[in-house]
């Protein structure tokens, strides 16, 4: 596979980012790509994209989100990424599982406060033996978007503990369906399927469902689960699902990584399972190669 764009986050440190020079650039980049991309399409349309890709930058950039979030702009690319999808404001946008960073959704919310709405897919807590973990993190989701409203809005809350409990909303409800780095734990509890298949029967027809995942490379052994997935492999989920491959990207893509270590994915950044263990080392190489794939329901 061609993977023609290089890895932006070599130094992932804990020093403060200088917000302005990042978000200078995240809104440059923005509106550059944007209005180059407008030019197949008329000036209303162009003026559109690149006021969400602004959006988008500005939202990635802000005082609600923590300077570690922020440290990985570099190498989520949340700007290009989420422009790829086709992100816009008066949608409405599923999200699954996004972990108790929030990572994506401190960006997603803000552009969709006023004329969309965000719906947050997480793990049914109501289930019996459920771990702590995913308790407390609810807590936290909750207490985050009642503190915030100014950032998140209104965020309603669905679940996503695929294949036992799986309840996203209405058939034909939502305009597009997020999944950031998920789909390896589906496969282990032998729940892609079943995890895909709600997907497409939430969304809209004509509607988009964004994927990235970490992407196994010729190194990687995929008898185990170290979090790391053929694309090929998602595709074929997703087209089994009934979805249609429209588009992939290299946005996220980072050559660096040889996707075959013993820890598997966390080795590297934010994870570093090893500790201090070839810190510098890992820090080097940067967050995973990860495939980022649009597929649409057909209309």
């Amino acid at each position: 596979m061609n993977r023609s764009f290089s890895n932006s986050n070599s130094n992932l440190k804990t020093a403060t980012p200088n917000r302005l020079a990042v978000w200078a650039w995240l809104s440059a980049l923005a509106v550059t790509l944007l209005i180059t991309a407008g030019c197949a399409h008329t000036q209303s349309e162009a003026e559109s994209k690149a006021a969400t890709a602004a959006a988008i930058a500005n939202a990635s950039m802000d005082k609600h989100r923590s300077e570690t979030n922020i440290a990985r702009n570099a190498a989520r690319h949340p700007v290009e990424t989420l422009t790829f999808f086709g992100l816009a404001p008066d949608m409405t946008v599923l999200e699954i599982l996004p972990g108790g960073a929030l990572w994506y959704s401190e960006i997603i919310a803000p552009v969709l406060r006023d004329e969309g709405q965000l719906i947050i897919a997480d793990y049914d807590i109501d289930l019996p033996d459920q771990p702590e973990y995913r308790i407390k993190g609810r807590k936290t989701m909750v207490d985050r978007f009642a503190n915030n409203p100014e950032a998140f809005g209104t965020p309603q809350i669905v679940k996503m503990t695929a294949p036992q409990s799986i309840d996203l909303g209405a058939a034909g409800s939502v305009d597009m369906v997020l999944t950031f780095r998920s789909t390896h734990g589906w496969l282990r509890d032998n729940a892609a399927e079943a995890a895909y298949s709600a997907f497409f029967d939430v969304l809209k027809p004509g509607g988009v469902l964004g994927v990235v995942q970490h992407r196994a490379g010729a190194a990687t052994d995929t008898t185990k689960f170290n979090g790391y997935v053929a694309q090929d492999r998602i595709i074929q989920i997703a087209t089994d699902a009934g979805f249609v491959l429209e588009a992939s990207s290299e946005i996220n893509a980072n050559s660096q990584d040889s996707a075959n270590y013993e820890g598997g994915v966390w080795t590297l950044p934010p994870g570093l399972r090893k500790g201090d263990e070839d810190r510098a080392k890992y820090l080097a190489i940067g967050e995973s190669d990860r495939m980022t794939l649009r597929f649409r329901k057909p209309s």
